[in-house]
């Protein structure tokens, strides 16, 4: 989601919290893990030691195959791989890789989820599946002020999740990534517009855990998102890889 910058009129902000309103609704979590410090999503290195498989490329990124490996830009020297744990879970792991030379390094991983029934390569509105694929990560934003990110940061109370949803999504988005799906880069997280029309979905974010499935979005602790907006940084064209296992190794 995004605004278009808020800094203008008194109207046009009351436009944007509208809309931004309505979003929320259709995508990041109507309702419906904690940081590991890089303990989980498996050192792929050690277990293919132990299970005398070859270890893997450090070229590439792990347990990705070559449709969605193909995909990733060449100039792209981060990549948060988000790792679900089946076709149909909204369990995930989210890895965050840095690639240092011509090879990818492992740099930190957290508990996730993603949409609640889900993954999909076809998602539409209001299916509860998260999209995979890649997607640049070029916008971030939240209720919180700024914790220093370097992505282009929008702070706004139009953020806030509605208190008629269940407590424990009253903080999803504290903070937020935008995953550039169906979605207008280079604006907030807010802006609405959506270039491929409204029934292909959008308004995918990375965002503060609830504890359970998304409606799309990808979602974990509080202490990783303020660890990605601290790290990822524009100058490194950062984008996320996303899927289910089987998915992403096809």
């Amino acid at each position: 989601m995004g605004d278009m910058r808020i800094s203008g009129t008194m109207s046009m902000r009351a436009a944007t919290a509208a809309a931004a309103a309505l979003f929320l609704l259709t995508a990041c979590g109507d309702g419906g893990g904690g940081d590991d410090g890089g303990a989980k999503g498996g050192d792929h290195g050690r277990q293919a030691l132990r299970s005398g498989a070859p270890a893997p490329d450090p070229t590439r990124i792990p347990d990705v195959g070559d449709r969605l490996q193909s995909r990733i830009p060449d100039q792209s020297r981060q990549v948060v791989a988000v790792y679900g744990k089946g076709v149909n879970s909204a369990d995930a792991t989210v890895v965050l890789y840095t690639k240092r030379g011509k090879e990818w390094e492992r740099t930190r991983s957290w508990a996730a989820h993603n949409g609640k029934r889900g993954w999909t390569t076809s998602h539409h509105e209001g299916d509860k599946r998260s999209p995979v694929g890649v997607y640049t990560l070029s916008d971030a934003g939240g209720v919180l002020p700024d914790p220093g990110a370097r992505l282009p940061y929008t702070s706004s109370g139009s953020f806030a999740a509605p208190h008629y949803w269940p407590k424990s999504h009253w903080t999803d988005f504290d903070y937020v990534i935008a995953i550039d799906y169906n979605r207008v880069k280079g604006t907030s997280p807010l802006d609405p517009t959506r270039p491929e029309g409204q029934s292909k979905g959008g308004s995918i974010w990375l965002h503060r855990d609830h504890g359970s499935g998304t409606s799309a979005c990808v979602s974990l602790s509080k202490s990783g998102m303020e660890y990605l907006l601290k790290n990822l940084d524009p100058k490194l064209h950062p984008v996320v890889v996303m899927g289910d296992k089987a998915h992403l190794a096809a």
